[in-house]
Protein backbone atom coordinates (compact mmCIF):
# COMPACT_ATOMS: atom_id res chain seq x y z
CA UNK A 1 0.00 0.00 0.00
CA UNK A 2 1.60 3.53 -0.73
CA UNK A 3 0.16 6.82 -0.21
CA UNK A 4 -0.33 7.54 -3.55
CA UNK A 5 -2.87 4.69 -3.68
CA UNK A 6 -4.47 5.42 -0.57
CA UNK A 7 -4.66 9.15 -1.25
CA UNK A 8 -5.18 9.97 -5.11
CA UNK A 9 -4.51 13.50 -4.97
CA UNK A 10 -0.80 13.03 -3.89
CA UNK A 11 2.30 12.29 -6.09
CA UNK A 12 5.56 10.76 -5.65
CA UNK A 13 7.21 13.86 -4.42
CA UNK A 14 5.21 12.73 -0.85
CA UNK A 15 6.57 9.76 0.49
CA UNK A 16 9.75 11.92 1.56
CA UNK A 17 7.68 14.48 3.43
CA UNK A 18 6.00 11.89 5.48
CA UNK A 19 5.58 13.01 9.35
CA UNK A 20 6.05 11.20 12.88
CA UNK A 21 3.79 13.61 14.97
CA UNK A 22 3.90 14.22 18.63
CA UNK A 23 2.72 16.12 21.72
CA UNK A 24 4.11 18.80 23.32
CA UNK A 25 3.22 20.25 26.88
CA UNK A 26 3.30 23.12 28.58
CA UNK A 27 2.28 23.07 31.61
CA UNK A 28 2.07 26.13 33.80
CA UNK A 29 1.20 26.52 37.74
CA UNK A 30 1.70 29.88 40.03
CA UNK A 31 4.46 28.93 42.95
CA UNK A 32 5.25 31.38 45.96
CA UNK A 33 4.09 33.90 43.45
CA UNK A 34 5.85 33.28 40.37
CA UNK A 35 4.48 31.65 36.78
CA UNK A 36 6.62 28.22 36.21
CA UNK A 37 6.39 25.78 33.46
CA UNK A 38 6.69 22.03 34.32
CA UNK A 39 9.84 20.45 32.41
CA UNK A 40 11.90 17.28 32.09
CA UNK A 41 15.49 16.67 31.59
CA UNK A 42 15.82 14.32 28.80
CA UNK A 43 18.23 11.29 28.92
CA UNK A 44 18.73 10.68 25.65
CA UNK A 45 19.24 12.12 22.73
CA UNK A 46 18.69 14.12 20.81
CA UNK A 47 19.92 17.07 23.33
CA UNK A 48 20.86 14.66 26.16
CA UNK A 49 20.50 16.15 29.26
CA UNK A 50 18.80 18.86 28.62
CA UNK A 51 15.45 20.39 29.98
CA UNK A 52 12.37 19.98 27.26
CA UNK A 53 9.12 20.02 27.34
CA UNK A 54 7.08 16.63 28.56
CA UNK A 55 5.56 14.91 25.71
CA UNK A 56 5.30 11.93 23.46
CA UNK A 57 4.44 10.57 20.30
CA UNK A 58 0.54 10.24 18.97
CA UNK A 59 -0.35 6.01 19.37
CA UNK A 60 -1.77 4.86 16.57
CA UNK A 61 -5.06 4.68 18.26
CA UNK A 62 -5.08 8.12 19.92
CA UNK A 63 -6.48 11.45 19.29
CA UNK A 64 -3.78 14.59 19.50
CA UNK A 65 -5.88 15.42 22.81
CA UNK A 66 -5.96 11.79 24.62
CA UNK A 67 -2.23 11.55 23.97
CA UNK A 68 -2.13 15.30 25.45
CA UNK A 69 -4.19 13.99 28.51
CA UNK A 70 -2.41 10.71 28.61
CA UNK A 71 1.10 12.54 29.02
CA UNK A 72 -0.57 14.90 31.85
CA UNK A 73 -1.59 11.85 33.78
CA UNK A 74 1.83 10.51 33.40
CA UNK A 75 3.41 14.10 34.52
CA UNK A 76 1.24 14.85 38.05
CA UNK A 77 0.17 10.72 38.42
CA UNK A 78 -3.65 11.35 38.16
CA UNK A 79 -6.31 13.35 36.38
CA UNK A 80 -5.90 16.89 37.27
CA UNK A 81 -7.76 19.80 37.96
CA UNK A 82 -7.61 23.00 35.88
CA UNK A 83 -7.54 23.83 31.87
CA UNK A 84 -5.95 22.09 28.62
CA UNK A 85 -6.55 23.23 25.17
CA UNK A 86 -4.06 23.03 22.01
CA UNK A 87 -1.73 26.19 21.49
CA UNK A 88 -0.02 25.55 18.05
CA UNK A 89 1.70 23.15 15.20
CA UNK A 90 5.04 22.92 14.98
CA UNK A 91 6.73 21.39 11.93
CA UNK A 92 10.32 23.27 10.65
CA UNK A 93 11.83 20.98 8.69
CA UNK A 94 15.27 21.12 11.11
CA UNK A 95 13.38 21.59 14.60
CA UNK A 96 14.31 17.20 15.13
CA UNK A 97 17.64 16.15 14.09
CA UNK A 98 16.20 12.64 13.89
CA UNK A 99 13.85 13.70 10.64
CA UNK A 100 10.39 15.48 10.30
CA UNK A 101 8.13 15.43 13.38
CA UNK A 102 4.65 17.56 13.19
CA UNK A 103 4.44 18.99 16.76
CA UNK A 104 1.43 19.96 18.05
CA UNK A 105 1.63 22.02 21.78
CA UNK A 106 -1.03 22.01 24.01
CA UNK A 107 -1.11 24.43 27.00
CA UNK A 108 -2.22 23.03 30.43
CA UNK A 109 -2.94 25.45 33.86
CA UNK A 110 -3.20 24.38 36.45
CA UNK A 111 -3.37 24.60 40.44
CA UNK A 112 0.11 24.29 42.24
CA UNK A 113 0.96 20.64 42.83
CA UNK A 114 3.53 18.98 45.05
CA UNK A 115 6.78 18.07 42.78
CA UNK A 116 6.27 15.41 40.32
CA UNK A 117 8.23 12.19 40.10
CA UNK A 118 10.46 10.97 37.46
CA UNK A 119 8.60 10.08 33.84
CA UNK A 120 9.90 7.38 32.26
CA UNK A 121 12.90 7.47 34.45
CA UNK A 122 13.57 11.32 33.24
CA UNK A 123 13.90 13.93 36.06
CA UNK A 124 10.59 16.58 35.64
CA UNK A 125 10.48 19.70 37.79
CA UNK A 126 9.03 22.95 37.57
CA UNK A 127 11.41 26.09 36.36
CA UNK A 128 10.03 29.70 36.44
CA UNK A 129 9.05 30.82 32.85
CA UNK A 130 11.60 33.96 33.59
CA UNK A 131 14.98 30.74 33.18
CA UNK A 132 13.00 28.23 31.28
CA UNK A 133 15.71 28.90 28.10
CA UNK A 134 18.21 27.03 25.98
CA UNK A 135 15.91 24.25 25.90
CA UNK A 136 15.85 21.24 23.69
CA UNK A 137 14.45 21.11 19.89
CA UNK A 138 12.35 24.57 19.64
CA UNK A 139 11.01 24.55 22.88
CA UNK A 140 11.80 28.17 24.00
CA UNK A 141 9.78 28.95 21.46
CA UNK A 142 6.57 26.58 22.38
CA UNK A 143 7.24 28.01 26.13
CA UNK A 144 7.17 31.49 24.80
CA UNK A 145 3.47 30.84 22.88
CA UNK A 146 1.80 29.14 25.87
CA UNK A 147 2.89 31.69 28.28
CA UNK A 148 1.82 34.77 25.64
CA UNK A 149 -1.31 32.54 25.05
CA UNK A 150 -1.99 32.46 28.94
CA UNK A 151 -1.59 35.79 29.04
CA UNK A 152 -3.82 37.04 26.67
CA UNK A 153 -6.46 34.56 27.80
CA UNK A 154 -6.17 35.94 31.37
CA UNK A 155 -8.00 39.25 29.73
CA UNK A 156 -11.03 38.04 28.51
CA UNK A 157 -11.86 34.66 29.98
CA UNK A 158 -11.99 33.19 33.71
CA UNK A 159 -9.17 31.07 33.00
CA UNK A 160 -7.28 32.61 35.80
CA UNK A 161 -8.93 30.71 38.22
CA UNK A 162 -7.68 27.53 36.74
CA UNK A 163 -4.33 28.20 38.61
CA UNK A 164 -6.21 27.86 42.31
CA UNK A 165 -7.39 25.36 44.40
CA UNK A 166 -10.66 24.48 44.88
CA UNK A 167 -11.62 27.09 47.26
CA UNK A 168 -9.21 30.47 47.43
CA UNK A 169 -9.35 33.84 48.32
CA UNK A 170 -9.86 37.15 46.00
CA UNK A 171 -6.08 37.78 47.16
CA UNK A 172 -4.69 34.13 46.29
CA UNK A 173 -6.91 35.24 42.49
CA UNK A 174 -5.11 38.35 42.48
CA UNK A 175 -1.47 36.82 43.02
CA UNK A 176 -2.41 34.38 39.64
CA UNK A 177 -2.74 37.52 37.65
CA UNK A 178 -0.18 39.73 38.97
CA UNK A 179 2.57 36.38 38.75
CA UNK A 180 1.49 35.54 35.50
CA UNK A 181 1.36 39.00 33.72
CA UNK A 182 4.50 40.25 35.90
CA UNK A 183 2.63 43.57 37.43
CA UNK A 184 0.92 44.58 40.02
CA UNK A 185 -2.82 45.23 40.57
CA UNK A 186 -4.30 47.52 42.94
CA UNK A 187 -6.53 45.13 45.33
CA UNK A 188 -9.24 47.31 45.80
CA UNK A 189 -10.10 47.57 42.00
CA UNK A 190 -9.21 43.93 41.52
CA UNK A 191 -12.10 43.05 44.50
CA UNK A 192 -14.60 45.09 42.94
CA UNK A 193 -13.77 43.44 38.90
CA UNK A 194 -13.94 40.06 39.86
CA UNK A 195 -16.52 40.42 42.60
CA UNK A 196 -18.84 42.10 40.36
CA UNK A 197 -18.54 40.23 37.60
CA UNK A 198 -21.32 37.58 37.18
CA UNK A 199 -20.87 34.18 37.49
CA UNK A 200 -16.65 34.83 37.88
CA UNK A 201 -16.71 33.93 41.75
CA UNK A 202 -19.19 32.39 43.83
CA UNK A 203 -19.09 33.11 47.52
CA UNK A 204 -18.61 30.43 50.53
CA UNK A 205 -19.60 30.02 53.94
CA UNK A 206 -16.03 29.64 55.31
CA UNK A 207 -13.63 32.28 56.39
CA UNK A 208 -9.70 32.35 56.52
CA UNK A 209 -9.19 32.52 60.15
CA UNK A 210 -5.84 33.36 62.13
CA UNK A 211 -4.50 36.19 60.42
CA UNK A 212 -4.68 40.23 61.11
CA UNK A 213 -7.66 42.50 60.66
CA UNK A 214 -11.28 40.85 58.79
CA UNK A 215 -10.92 37.51 57.84
CA UNK A 216 -11.27 37.25 53.82
CA UNK A 217 -13.90 35.28 52.53
CA UNK A 218 -13.16 31.92 50.52
CA UNK A 219 -14.49 31.56 46.92
CA UNK A 220 -15.08 28.68 44.07
CA UNK A 221 -15.53 29.22 40.54
CA UNK A 222 -18.47 30.20 39.07
CA UNK A 223 -19.84 29.06 35.32
CA UNK A 224 -18.63 32.13 33.89
CA UNK A 225 -16.19 31.82 30.97
CA UNK A 226 -15.67 35.44 29.87
CA UNK A 227 -15.21 38.72 31.35
CA UNK A 228 -16.66 41.51 29.83
CA UNK A 229 -15.60 43.98 29.99
CA UNK A 230 -12.42 42.35 29.73
CA UNK A 231 -9.91 42.77 32.10
CA UNK A 232 -6.74 44.48 30.40
CA UNK A 233 -3.31 43.91 31.43
CA UNK A 234 -0.99 46.36 33.08
CA UNK A 235 2.88 47.54 32.37
CA UNK A 236 4.71 44.44 32.96
CA UNK A 237 7.43 44.09 35.34
CA UNK A 238 9.90 42.55 32.97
Amino acid sequence: MTITAEFPGCDDSVRGNLFAVAVDLVVLTVRADELAVLLIKRAEKPFEGSWALPGGFVGPQEDLADTAARELVALVGREPAGHLEQLAGYAGPSRDPRGRVLSVGYLALLPDLADPEPVDDRVAAWHPVTEATGLAFDHDRIVAEGVERARAKLEYTTLAASFCPPEFTVTDLRKVYEAVWRTEIDPRNFQRKVTSTDGFLIPTRTLVTGGRGRPPQLFRRGDAVSLHPPMLREPSRQ
